[in-house]
């Protein structure tokens, strides 16, 4: 099954659909404008079903195949949000939206899906039903969570769920994939720490915030150094250092740091909680000083299951003749993961070229990996329900 001579008809296609969400990004929940066309199009293809409003803004499309006797359900999704990016392409299909642009690459998954979708309607080779799922707010809004809560899974039955991204700095078309943790869980955490201002000349008579502060970060770099085990993951990032004084001459009352922690293991996960709370108080309280820890969790490990990972990998050996099964884990976070939670399933990069990396103002999907994306979405319905006989 290599690269399906449709997706080459449907090319240009799928390019104008792909372009237009470029020049036209919305984002978090706020796709109205995105997922209206989603659905107007998956209409016109003739899907037997096609609900809006799953998950807030999701779309959700059923193809019933040519037969059911399997009773199998297949899930394919794809994310439709931008970033609050602004946009440095200089493409003549640049964003009409300042401040707003496709740095992820989400306008070109929602094409590639929607391709997969006009075929899969068109021929109906497979046995059973592919449900085709366009999802919001994958950008830090958890609209993976929102769709499994307004009843994603139950209401249409998924069996099993697949998902894509692309991936700068592979070749246009190729694959990768692993088992197992394939993207961190991404955690998030604010640290108030709470002192005794006073002028800068007389530190004497202050509890110092910013110093308590600056040992607080290079504290909680001994978490990971010396407290996870050196053969697993973890990060844990300061990335915002605030006050409650802008004056170069004010020992502040308050400090505020922001950061993130991510991993590739639940009890890791558990650990660098733990340790980000115990390292920011004690060390708060060696000063005389009070920290007060707010951790957020936030999307969980993407966990590709062993043989759903097989059957994606085979799908895309099919079609690319190669697949990269040893591919590093990233620590970037990813919400399909709530889906992988509830069903079996395997997220799989496909190459984008050497372009810029994605959440760069500079970045731009390659149309040209479209043939290869669709027919892996099609693909999948078709290997994971074939017609018997």
């Amino acid at each position: 099954m290599p690269v399906k001579n449709r997706f080459a008809e449907l090319l240009p296609e799928i390019t104008a659909w792909r372009r237009d969400f470029h020049e036209n990004p919305e984002l978090d929940y706020a796709v109205h404008r995105t997922a209206g066309r989603v659905a107007e199009l998956l209409r016109s293809f003739g899907l037997d079903e096609v609900v809006e409003g799953i998950g807030r803004t999701g779309v959700v499309g059923v193809i019933k195949g040519r037969s059911n006797t399997s009773g199998r359900v297949i899930g394919l999704r794809a994310d439709m949000d931008a970033l609050p990016i602004h946009e440095k392409t200089g493409a003549e299909y640049a964003s009409k939206t300042p401040g707003v642009m496709h740095a992820c690459g989400h306008d070109g998954h929602t094409a590639m899906l929607l391709g997969a979708a006009k075929y899969l309607a068109e021929t109906r080779n497979f046995d059973g039903t592919a449900v085709v799922i366009f999802q919001p707010a994958e950008e830090g809004g958890a609209g993976g969570l929102a769709m499994v809560q307004d009843g994603l899974v139950d209401r249409w039955g998924i069996q099993e769920f697949y998902g894509m991204h692309n991936m700068p700095g592979y070749p246009v078309g190729a694959f990768a994939i692993r088992e197992g943790a394939m993207m961190a869980a991404a955690d998030q955490f604010e640290i108030t720490v709470t002192g005794k201002g006073g002028h800068a000349a007389k530190p004497h008579e202050t509890i110092d915030t910013t110093l308590v502060a600056a040992h607080i970060i290079v504290a909680l770099q001994s978490i990971v150094s010396r407290n996870v085990d050196p053969l697993k993951s973890g990060v844990v990032s300061v990335c915002v250092v605030q006050t409650d004084s802008t004056a170069h001459n004010v020992i502040p009352q308050v400090v505020m740091l922001k950061g993130t922690a991510r991993t590739l293991d639940p009890e890791v996960r558990d650990q660098i909680e733990e340790r980000v709370r115990e390292v920011a108080a004690h060390t708060a309280a060696a000063f005389g000083a009070r920290a007060e820890v707010e951790y957020e969790r936030g999307y969980p490990i993407t966990m590709n299951h062993p043989e759903a990972t097989g059957h994606a990998a085979e799908v895309a050996r099919q079609i690319a003749g190669d697949v990269n099964m040893d591919m590093l884990p990233l620590m970037a976070g990813e919400d399909f993961s709530y889906m992988l939670n509830e069903r079996p399933g395997a997220y799989i990069f496909l190459g984008n070229g050497d372009t810029a990396m994605v959440h760069h103002p500079a970045y731009d999907f390659d149309d040209n990996a479209i043939p290869a994306g669709s027919s892996w979405y099609a693909g999948m319905a078709e290997a994971r329900m074939p017609i018997q006989g």
